[in-house]
This record gives C-alpha cells, structure tokens and sequence, in this order.
C-alpha cells in the first residue's frame, strides 16, 4: 500500500519500546471516538497505551509507523473487507499528550463508520476509555498538572471568547505558574522558620524578630491576595452568574428576559399569569455570562397549574446568585409602600443587598411630577440602605445598558486583558492559604512561637499545592476528571 506522510514535527521512527517506564504503563489501552458523534467531513478515534501501535499495525496491514508523521491507510476488518480510510498519526511516549504511546485515526465523520471503526479496535485488544480517561492519564504521567487538566474542560465548555482565552491562558501554564512561585516563596520562609527553631542559640541573628520573615511573609501574603483577586474574576468568566427574575405578574419580566437575549424567548401578553413555569436562556453581556431565569408572577392563586409555577419561581430564587425583582413604576408600589417593602412582602424577608438589584420596569411611562418625586424619595431609602435600583423600559430598551453596568459591579466583574481561568476548588484552596498565613503572621508577630508558625506554613503551603495536584485526594480527581468528555 502506497503511504502518504506529511511531516508534523521532528520525531525518530523507532518502533515503541514496550520496556518504557510510566507511570501508567500496566494499565490497559484505551480508545474512545474524540470528535462529537454525527455527520462531518472527517472522525477521530484516539488511542493509548502500551498496544496501541501494536492495534494501528493490525487494523492497516502496515508494519512501520514514523512518530508524529501521517500516514494514509486503509482500516480493516478481520476478514480483509475495508471498514474506512484515512490518516493514522502515531506519537511515541512519553512525547505525547498522555505521555504512553497514542495513535490517532482519522476517518470520514459519520455515526456508523466511526463506531464499526471503534468497535474493530476494541476487538483488537483496546478497551472503552472513561470520561475524562486521557486528561488523566496525562496528569498522571506529569504531562499536565492539574489545573492544566481543568483548563481543557475549561476550553471546550467556555460560553465566551474571554472564557476561551483565560482557559488556553491557564493550560499554557500561566495560572501554575503564578501558584509554583508562591509555593517556592512558602517553601523558602518555611526554611527559614525551621532554621529559626533548630538554632535557637545562634548569637548572630535572630530569625524570628529581625524583621525579615515578617516582610517575606508580608509579601507573600500580599500576593496571595493579588492571585485570588485574578482567579475570582476567573471563575466568573467560567461559571457565570444563575439570575432569576421575579415580581408580580405582568411586571416585565418576561420582556426583560426578552431584552437581554436579543430575542423573543418568552412569550408576553398582557395577561396576567402568562408566565406559568421557569425558563432559562444563557447570554453573554459585557463578557459576563448570565444563566437567567424568567418565573411565574409572585402571587396568591386558585389556579392549580399557576400554583406550581409559583413554587418553581420560589426554588430557583432559593437557588440564584443574584435576583433581580422587577415591579411595574404604574401600579405595582401601593400606598406607602416602597420597592424594599414590595421585595419582602413577595419574598418572605428582605434579601440581602448583594443578592438583590432593584429593577424599576416602564419608567419612560411616569408623566406626573409627584409620581416622579415619589421614585426619587423611594431611591434614596434603598441607597441608604445599601441597596441599588435601576430604572429601565423594556419597551424602548431604555436604561438596559445601565442595567447590565449595576450587574458587573455588583457582583464584582471586571477582568483585567490577562485574566486566567478558575474554579471555585482553587477559590477555596486560595482563601484556606491566605487564612493560614494570617494565622502565622499573628504567631510571628504577637507570640514570637516558632514551631506554630512554621505548622501554619506547612498548612498553608500544602492547600496551595492542591491546586495543581501535588497534594489531591482519589476522590477529587475522580469527580473532576470524571466531569470531561469520553476522548479527552
């Protein structure tokens, strides 16, 4: 058979040593279809592990496959009929992604031959891969650390192009980057404590009080919190914020949904209760990913059907990051009652101020001077009181941009060009770092206790590395690596 190889990069074309020393080497080949399933013009289904050129070899006829070139072969079946043909790429470990041997098949897309191909591999020896099962066994070869692993997870499912961008950003190493220098930071004041409790007679130079622990610490401490300023920026551009929007009936709800899509999505009519159940729609505003909510007008009802909208109204409010009240400026603030009465009559009690933006729908429709008087007095009480109101008109689109303005600053979304993407275990892993330095500055500073600082820092220095895997439990690998795709 004629081959065809286009050179992918420099690489020898040694056949694989099955003697090579991974970590897991023992462990079956895997196979798994690495493109979504369905039509198109081309399909991969990737493999690794030990039998992996061993199977390409089988299924082509071919005996010699050059590392990182591509070669044109036909798949076949046992019996010599052809299932596919295509390009076989062939990456010797441990410079591979996974760091084992991988071999990548290209065929033609479509459902039927892709899974005749896989099922032929199967045959062959390799087994299903899980969800997740490459990335893995890249972070357990030391291809990848961990929140590198996350990143490609990060990638595939971003909602944004900034989303996109801090992800590659942080699986190019950035983000661990940032995380190994603090450590080595930890790493060196923690020498320098330990020096400070196994020569305690040392005349030349007190550790503990010449000033210079306190300021690495200092410094350290600072940077932590530059780093967890950065990563909660991070996880708003990859997890967005859940907002729903609730009010009375024929509030604005509906249109204000409408708005911020761009579409109709819900469907609006004067009457009121039209809204029976929750519907969700995810937009992208400002770079900041909203998953909205639309519910049923919060109200008493015999309506059997109306009733359980309201009690999934209910839920979801339980449930957002942030909620949005709508009420109507014409007729929704009865006598002597206020936009923050309104919010805890329909709620229950009043939210609190960093869960709840006012929105004054149908503004453009207040014509008389005390309506407006009335507005600017109710205005100030939610000020005073730390709340924000925007007024808008979801019929003319007037004050929406202003809205979506209040979102971002109210839930703190302002990402710098450089931001990297994270989640919130490195969130948390972060805060529990910053907490055990603070406790070893207070050590340091008020009790001169050598042997609990450096406890403080060993904790402190351990949470850090478990955001790049040095210190992570079975469990935890196994539910993050478990959430990718099945050929990732």
């Amino acid at each position: 058979m004629n081959s065809v190889e286009v050179t992918l990069a420099l690489g020898s074309s040694e056949k694989p040593d099955s003697s090579k020393n991974h970590k897991s080497s023992g462990l079956a080949t895997i196979a798994a279809i690495a493109t979504p399933l369905g039509r198109g013009g081309v399909g991969v289904i990737r493999l690794s592990g030990a039998r992996a050129y061993d199977i390409a070899c089988q299924l082509t006829g071919k005996t010699v496959f050059v590392p990182r070139m591509a070669s044109f072969c036909r798949f076949y079946q046992e019996d010599g009929t052809t299932i596919d043909e295509g390009l076989v790429l062939y990456f010797k470990g441990p410079h591979s992604f996974t760091g084992e041997d991988v071999i990548e098949l290209q065929g033609h897309g479509g459902m039927i031959l892709q899974n005749q191909l896989l099922a032929r591999v199967f045959e062959l020896g390799a087994k299903q891969a899980s969800a997740g099962e490459f990335s893995y066994r890249a972070f357990d070869n030391d291809k990848l650390d961990l929140v590198q692993a996350e990143a490609i997870a990060d990638a595939i499912d971003a909602t944004s192009a900034a989303a996109a961008s801090s992800a590659i950003r942080s699986l190019s190493g950035e983000f661990s980057q940032k995380i190994n220098e603090l450590l080595e930071q930890l790493i060196h004041l923690r020498l320098h404590v330990e020096a400070a409790i196994d020569f305690p007679d040392e005349e030349d130079v007190d550790f503990l009080s010449d000033g210079v622990i306190q300021t690495n610490l200092e410094n350290t401490q600072h940077k932590i919190q530059q780093v967890l300023s950065t990563a909660k920026q991070g996880q708003l551009l990859r997890d967005g914020i859940h907002v729903v929007l609730a009010g009375r009936p024929n509030a604005g709800k509906s249109s204000l949904l409408n708005r911020l899509a761009g579409q109709e999505r819900a469907i609006v009519t004067d009457v009121a209760g039209t809204t029976r159940d929750t519907l969700q729609e995810t937009v992208v505003l400002n770079g900041l990913t909203l998953h909205l909510t639309d519910t049923a007008g919060l109200r008493e009802t015999e309506d059997t059907v109306e009733r359980i909208g309201i009690e999934r109204a209910r839920t979801a409010i339980t449930q957002a990051d942030m909620l949005m009240m709508v009420y109507d400026v014409t007729r929704d603030l009865e006598e002597e009652s206020t936009p923050l009465q309104l919010a805890e009559q329909l709620f229950g009690k009043l939210p609190e101020a960093k869960r709840l933006l006012i929105i004054a729908n149908k503004s453009d429709l207040l014509n008389g001077l005390s309506d407006e008087d009335a507005m600017s007095a109710s205005q100030i009480e939610i000020k005073n009181r730390g709340y924000e109101q925007v007024n808008v008109s979801c019929e003319t689109g007037a004050g929406i941009d202003t809205l979506v303005e209040a979102l971002c600053a109210k839930v703190g979304f302002h990402p710098p060009e450089n931001s990297l993407i994270a989640r919130t275990r490195h969130l948390d892993a972060l805060r529990r770092t910053a907490d055990y330095l603070a406790e070893a500055h207070e050590q340091l500073t008020v009790f001169q206790a050598g042997e609990l600082v450096a406890e403080s820092l060993r904790q402190a220095q351990q949470s850090l590395a478990e955001i790049t895997g040095e210190f992570s439990a079975d469990d935890l690998l196994g539910k993050i690596f478990g959430s990718f795709c099945i050929g990732k």
